[in-house]
């Protein structure tokens, strides 16, 4: 029971990580600088997890991954509906703002 669960796991990670190469290579095509620190730090991040057996830890990663993902998503959309980018900006503003105000 076990192996299996660990396969169906590894299928998933698998198609997770080939999904966020290809998002990398939408969000920076080619070979240019942003692309390459982009891919080197989605393969850092995946062969920090590649061993990791407690189904606990394995699933928190594969949701990170995924909230990554769809953060990316969202803003993407956002920045194409008027609205949505108002207020996301509204969001960075302040939140930079505030950051701005805890270091001092």
């Amino acid at each position: 029971l076990f192996r299996l669960f660990f396969l169906f796991v590894l299928i998933q990670f698998n198609q997770l990580y080939r999904d966020c190469l290809r998002l990398v290579r939408h969000v920076a095509p080619g070979d240019s600088p942003k692309s390459l620190a982009l891919r080197t730090m989605v393969r850092q991040q995946f062969n920090t997890g590649r061993n990791e057996t407690d189904p606990q830890r394995v699933e928190a990663l594969k949701a990170n991954a995924v909230r990554a993902l769809s953060n990316y998503m969202l803003y993407e959309s956002g920045a194409k509906d008027a609205k949505m980018k108002k207020a996301m900006t509204k969001f960075h503003d302040k939140s930079v703002e505030s950051t701005k105000r805890n270091d001092d």
